[in-house]
């Protein structure tokens, strides 16, 4: 092997070691960039919900009396419920703290454990950037809750007003006499709306 060779062959090695140091520096640098930035977003309004029953729920919603509470009770296995929830969480942005809005899944329904459930819950509400508000999970099984609710299904939106009455209950039997449609948020928005004219008048 003549000098020359050798010296072309480790001119070759050296340029390939540099090549394949780059691409992996440019092929990481991205997610390292990327990466924490995203982790301190969800951080900043992690998503946590809480398995309450129907004592702890109600005593929850007394908490906030002097506010406005909007109950949105749903369940992922509700196509309307996961349609409409991300208008809860869009209500919450618009009223911030004059209004507090939580969200009561129904998904356990009495077998195993509440936690059994908690995984595809919690996943769902983190898609739809619900940190912002209180998400709550039924402890006591859905039929069970429907009952003490007086409820017999799910989407239910519920709103207090500041001196904790129930002003408006949205559910099929309210949309089919009252509405002759489905309730929308838009009509959620709009009692909130009026509870929050008539509180300033006073």
């Amino acid at each position: 092997m003549t000098r020359n060779v050798w010296f072309l062959k480790q001119l070759l090695l050296f340029a390939g070691a540099i090549s394949v140091a780059s691409c992996g520096w440019f092929g990481n640098e991205p997610v390292d960039r990327v990466a924490p930035q995203t982790v301190q977003q969800q951080k900043s309004n992690p998503v946590s919900v809480v398995i309450a029953d129907h004592s702890e729920i109600m005593k929850r919603i007394a908490s906030h009396r002097g506010k406005i509470v909007v109950l949105d009770c749903w369940s992922t296995s509700c196509p309307p419920c996961v349609r409409d929830f991300p208008d809860l969480v869009m209500l919450q942005k618009e009223y911030g703290d004059s209004v507090v809005c939580l969200s009561l899944s129904f998904d356990y329904e009495g077998f195993g454990v509440p936690e059994d459930v908690l995984p595809p819950v919690r996943k769902f509400l983190e898609q739809v950037s619900a940190g912002s508000i209180e998400n709550l999970l039924n402890r006591d099984g859905a039929d069970s809750l429907y009952t003490k609710m007086n409820l017999t299904s799910v989407p239910v939106v519920m709103v207090w007003d500041r001196d904790g009455t129930l002003v408006q209950q949205f559910d099929d039997d309210y949309a089919n006499k009252k509405l002759g449609r489905a309730f929308t948020y838009d009509d959620v928005r709009q009692v909130v709306e009026q509870v929050t004219q008539s509180t300033v008048k006073e």
